[in-house]
């Protein structure tokens, strides 16, 4: 993302949309209010795309099997399991 400060310089409306074609751009102003200028992408399109990477599916479908949430005995459980494990493995 690049940032252009229009009180330091003022570029052409054509420099700027240059620069958007490349990355997405912040335009400050003098008065420090800050817009974000960015292409506008077929979200459909993108969408469809994102479902043909089959191992993105996989990987999310895999994460939605996980618990949304742990409670705080789970991971103390977790955490003291994990500190055994290093004390036989240095034991030995």
């Amino acid at each position: 993302m690049k940032a252009i400060d229009l009180g330091a310089n003022s570029p052409t409306l054509t420099e700027v949309l240059d620069l958007a074609n490349e990355d997405n751009v912040i335009l400050q102003t003098p008065e420090g209010r800050r817009y974000l200028l960015a292409e506008i992408d077929d979200f459909a399109e993108e969408v469809a795309k994102v479902r043909q990477n089959e191992s993105l599916m996989e990987l999310l479908d895999e994460r939605s099997r996980e618990p949304a949430s742990y409670s705080l005995n789970d991971v103390r459980e977790q955490l003291q399991g994990k500190k055994g494990a290093k004390r036989k493995r240095r034991k030995d």
